[in-house]
């Protein structure tokens, strides 16, 4: 027997400040709202939603151990990192070096990669 990942949960202080940041990065809309004011959100691909969790521990203290690695799928890396910045993403330094991929990290400091290479869509999605 084995499992699907089915989403990724994510502690945050706002979370309707980064579900807005992340709904605009990936294209993905808000699916739940709970009365706690958690929320997931949810996109037209492979069943897979985040969740972002509002936690009392205040912001985050040390690099993830876990981190999303994006694509574009419309345009080219650099299009897509100055997209990405403009929504509020900040480049940061983890040690990474002079590599081919972006090292940036969402209003939370959440760390995250832009790859080089663009992928396409899933069927279904508004970009595709």
């Amino acid at each position: 027997m084995a499992n699907r990942i089915s989403a990724l949960a994510v502690d945050c202080t706002d979370p309707r400040r980064l579900a807005d940041f992340w709904c605009a990065v990936l294209g993905y809309e808000i699916s739940e709202v709970d009365d706690e004011g958690d929320i997931s959100i949810a996109g037209d691909g492979p069943p897979f939603r985040i969740d972002f969790l509002r936690v009392p521990d205040g912001a985050k203290g040390a690099k993830n151990r876990l981190h999303l690695d994006l694509n574009a799928t419309d345009r080219d890396q650099a299009a897509e990192l100055a997209r990405l910045l403009d929504l509020g993403a900040v480049s940061v330094d983890i040690g990474q070096g002079d590599v081919s991929w972006h090292v940036l990290a969402d209003p939370e400091g959440n760390e995250f990669c832009l790859l080089r290479s663009q992928v396409a869509p899933f069927a279904g999605t508004a970009a595709g």
